[in-house]
């Protein structure tokens, strides 16, 4: 299901899944990099060399969630209804008037 952020000060959009990531299926930790989540990246990787490989396995699960998150931490909203209706029934809160900016 494709989500719609938009961030409340800059008006930026950015579109992202909400779900099992299946990209991090087949690109692993590169997933985070190529979405500029620095962040994820490094503890993806830590993860997976911490497990032997297995943290691989659980992040497709986890990650379009934790990655919609840090966007709502960083003042994305849902720019429409569908996207808001779509994070608030997958148990992601949010606020309209978000006041936080980096």
């Amino acid at each position: 299901m494709q989500i719609n952020l938009k961030h409340f000060t800059t008006g930026a959009m950015k579109q992202t899944k909400l779900g099992f990531s299946w990209t991090m299926i087949f690109f692993g930790g590169f997933v985070p990099l190529f979405r500029g989540d620095v962040k994820w990246f490094f503890i993806t990787w830590a993860v997976a060399v911490a497990t032997f490989g297995l943290g691989w396995f659980v992040f497709p699960f986890l990650y379009n969630k934790l990655y919609i998150k840090d966007l709502i931490e960083k003042g994305y909203i849902p720019a429409d209804e569908n996207s808001s209706e779509s994070l608030s029934g997958a148990g992601i809160h949010f606020s309209s008037n978000n006041s936080n900016s980096d």
